[in-house]
């Protein structure tokens, strides 16, 4: 392999291998797109797609024909599915001579991937390409992207459609919109109110758009804990195990949280949901949660935990939701968080369940979970993170290390598949190109680890995600999501600058209760402030006509405010504990959150629905309050 050219021309992902040889081909005007082989109607949509970029990318808007069985000195683009011709079902070959360039697969989705690399191909380089050999296939036969649409944004159904046609180009192949209470079911009205929730016709309509680019698109809803949002009203409460909230150990849950496993009624509402919500969906999977059930055993089951322990009655009830979805002729999925707390537990796992294993901190143990569900027998998901949450900009390295070594290990020990999450804690602030980079990785590392470990990716995620040629948006944001760093101080899956936001004056202490490493001080935030302004200075000033560009533009231009501020308001608070004189103005400060709020109202309504930004907005007004009032 040609390093420098693979290098230079930056697919993503990167093929399991490339060799480039001394031919070139050009494609004219009256070459043809040719199908040929079996599947020809199913596959002409790929076909269509390949002449809509090749009319995109150089101007020729290619005559498609099918029965045309290549022959050797026959010119054009020859796109095939012949069984067995390929070494793995998603697998494909890609040849480019001088006479002509030739796709094979053995299925209709090898070759839309096959497809895929093509365009990625002709955007590079043009009409005129230099001769290769691709051979192809992916690590994990799943490989999808977990949305969060519970913590109060909900993208519109515009930035669905467009998020889809990405992570198919980077052959994504499975979604998930992690759901608690943003589905309109129509027998629970009081539950998604205000939320702008998906509808079950959007649902029917994003399951086909997803489907033709060959996406999974697999019902999502918590069934256990994270039920709050349930809970809270009236007519759900007395499902809770803890109906007026409670505070058990290392968490501060105020409010009921998760259903009492020994409710009868819980399962009930279980059935009443999975019955209205499922038909929705063509996949034969479904994640039903189950993650995070911190108060089981500190209220109503309390009595039973005693007496059988609280690995025995999680599994009790999540084996009644495993029989549910069976009997709805679904394989459940489920957060492996809790069971394996009770590794002698695991191995008693009904054998038609997809355990999730996740994590999301660049030390998390990959290596010890995957091992006890191969040893156990269970299949199960990698899932790490893009790192987006609790952050403004991300945490680029921890990212990076996250996905890398979810996909190690998941390899090593035997995972079926690898499921990249992007959530929404406290506000969901981040913006849409914050995750990008963190998509794009995972979707590297999940298809071919050894060709795309430790490779830069940022060329082609400008080029695909930011709709930026130059490269510049995605170093940006790439360097943007490491600043935290110059405060020298970590945090648990967040970054202390967003924590600074988040955080009253009064309440500084909690934040330095929480450092993994390091003190904060005042060094520490001027030092971040300044690299802040360095990464500013490379932001170019305009989008120059490119609406997509502008909106991604904009939106580093608001993060670089953000954490602008955070830096500021850390100075600030730090003065203020040590009864100094203040370093900013408190006018200062309110009008650079002014500014903020304001942007953050244009940016969130860019690409997401109404519901949500209410809760999300007010957290920023808590934060402008504290100057409004300093204590």
């Amino acid at each position: 392999m040609n390093n420098s050219l693979t290098d230079e021309l930056q697919l993503l992902p990167r093929p399991q291998s490339l060799v480039f040889q001394n031919d070139e081909f050009s494609i004219e005007c009256d070459h043809l797109i040719a199908i040929s082989g079996e599947n020809i109607q199913e596959n002409l949509s790929t076909a269509l797609r390949l002449r809509q970029s090749i009319c995109a990318i150089i101007g020729y808007n290619l005559e498609i024909d099918v029965g045309l069985a290549p022959v050797r000195d026959a010119r054009g683009i020859y796109i095939t599915v012949a069984t067995d011709t390929t070494r793995h079902p998603q697998g494909y070959r890609i040849t480019i001579a001088e006479n002509s360039i030739r796709v094979i697969a053995g299925t209709p989705v090898g070759l839309c991937y096959g497809v895929n690399t093509l365009i990625q191909i002709l955007r590079h380089y043009g009409r005129k390409i230099p001769g290769m050999m691709i051979t192809d296939w992916p690590d994990y036969p799943v490989r999808g992207v977990l949305l969060d649409i519970s913590r109060n944004k909900i993208p519109a159904m515009e930035t669905l459609y467009w998020l889809v046609d990405l992570f198919a180009s980077w052959k994504v192949n499975q979604l998930q919109l992690y759901s608690e209470h943003t589905f309109a079911y129509r027998n629970h009205p009081t539950v998604w109110a205000e939320t702008s929730p998906m509808t079950g016709e959007q649902i029917l309509r994003l399951d086909q758009y997803c489907r033709e680019r060959h996406i999974d698109l697999v019902p999502n809803q918590n069934s256990f804990g994270h039920m709050h949002r349930w809970l809270q009203h009236a007519e759900y409460n007395h499902l809770a195990e803890c109906p007026q909230g409670c505070e058990p150990e290392a968490e501060d849950i105020d409010e009921p949280f998760s259903l009492c496993p020994e409710e009868p009624a819980s399962l009930e509402l279980l059935r009443s949901l999975y019955d209205e919500l499922l038909p929705h969906f063509s996949s034969r999977l479904f994640n039903v949660g189950c993650d995070e059930t911190f108060d089981v055993g500190l209220g109503k089951s309390a009595k039973s935990v005693k007496e059988r322990g609280s690995g025995r009655i999680y599994l009790e009830f999540l084996k009644k939701i495993i029989n549910e979805v069976s009997a709805r002729n679904r394989i459940p999925q489920f957060w492996g968080d809790i069971i394996v707390k009770y590794p002698e537990l695991v191995k008693e796992l009904p054998p038609d369940v997809i355990a999730l294993e996740w994590g999301y901190e660049s030390n998390h143990p990959f290596d010890e979970h995957a091992r006890l569900y191969m040893q156990s027998g269970i299949p199960y998901y990698v899932c790490p993170g893009t790192s987006s949450w609790n952050s403004i900009a991300g945490r680029t390295s921890n990212a990076y290390a996250n996905l890398s070594s979810a996909s190690s290990y998941g390899l090593k020990y035997g995972a079926i598949g690898y499921l990249n999450t992007d959530w929404g804690d406290n506000g969901h602030w981040q913006p849409l190109s914050v995750s990008f980079i963190g998509f794009a990785n995972g979707a590297a590392l999940s298809w071919a680890f050894q060709a795309n470990v430790n490779q830069e990716h940022s060329r082609a995620i400008s080029r695909d995600a930011f709709c930026d040629d130059s490269g510049i948006l995605a170093s940006i944001a790439n360097d943007l999501g490491d600043v935290h760093l110059e405060t020298g101080v970590l945090i648990h899956n967040e970054t202390v600058l967003f924590d600074l936001l988040q955080t009253s004056p009064e309440n500084l202490g909690k934040i330095r209760n929480k450092l993994i490493s390091g003190s904060l001080n005042q060094e520490g935030l001027v030092n971040t402030r300044n690299q802040i302004a360095e990464i500013a200075d490379r932001l170019p000033e305009s989008g120059q006509g490119n609406p997509a560009f502008e909106l991604n533009l904009r939106e580093m231009r608001w993060v670089v405010d953000v954490l602008d501020h955070a830096c500021n308001r850390g100075l600030w608070m730090l003065a203020m504990e040590a009864g100094a004189d203040e370093v900013f103005e408190t006018a200062e400060l309110t009008n650079q959150a002014d500014r903020i709020v304001k942007e953050f109202d244009f940016i969130w309504h860019a690409r997401n629905r109404e519901g949500g930004f209410a809760a999300s907005l007010a957290l920023f007004e808590r934060m402008r309050a504290d100057y409004l009032n300093p204590r």
